[in-house]
């Protein structure tokens, strides 16, 4: 279970979803709007659109004090926490709830896809945050990584929630397997397909395959114990 932890000197800022920091040194300025994450455009729009991405309304700001100081954020999912440098030339899909911080200037919006409705009926991690803008970011991804580097007419298929992360200017579809049973939405599987080039993480953790990993060991809801 990663901790990110961001040492700002004085006056230097960094957003986060509200009610995500774990820990922080004293002296910080902090600060909740929906305006933070939009990279410097604001508004309450910019806000609804995080919340489309999976997101939350509101971010919140922490501004260093005049003896700086450092804030650290706990990952949700055993894994890894990754550091992004964003700009116009770089800028990344990264699923819905995976976004830790960044530097004030990154917008964080949604991404939406090409045949969106059909990914949500192929199971979980088919809405994506948009990393723009200029700064730095984390994001925290879940499980072992694998990368691969997409040339050209090359593509990959892919179960939605095993897709951690990718370069925003590849293209994603989502493809029907027949012969596949999906138990939950009939007789075939939904899966993303993403067109090189460029690069992709991938994640061996799912939030569902862990939650089924637990189940069976959870008490039992449906019984009462009489005695």
């Amino acid at each position: 279970m990663p901790v990110l932890e961001i040492t700002l000197e004085a006056g230097e800022r960094v957003i986060a979803e509200g009610g995500d920091v774990s820990w922080l040194t004293p002296g910080f300025d902090i600060e909740t709007s929906t305006g933070f994450g939009s990279g410097g455009k604001g508004g309450f729009m910019s806000g609804l659109k995080r919340m489309v991405g999976g997101g939350q309304l509101f971010l919140t700001q922490y501004t260093a004090s005049s003896s700086g100081g450092f804030v650290a954020f706990a990952a949700q999912l055993p894994g890894t926490i990754r550091e992004l440098t964003i700009d116009p030339n770089d800028q990344f899909m990264v699923q819905a709830g995976s976004f830790m911080a960044s530097t004030a200037d990154v917008e964080v919006s949604v991404g939406l896809q090409t045949k969106l409705g059909a990914g949500i009926f192929g199971g979980a991690g088919v809405v994506f945050q948009k990393l723009a803008g200029n700064g730095t970011a984390w994001v925290q991804l879940a499980g072992e990584i694998v990368q691969y580097d997409l040339v050209e007419g090359q593509s990959l298929l892919i179960h939605p929630g095993h897709l951690a992360l990718y370069r925003a200017e590849m293209q994603l579809e989502f493809a029907t397997i027949k012969g596949i049973k999906n138990k939950f939405f009939g007789d075939s599987l939904f899966l993303a397909q993403l067109h090189g080039p460029g690069h992709v993480w991938l994640q061996s953790m799912t939030p569902a395959k862990l939650a089924a990993a637990i189940e069976p060991y959870l008490p039992d809801k449906s019984s009462s114990d009489n005695s």
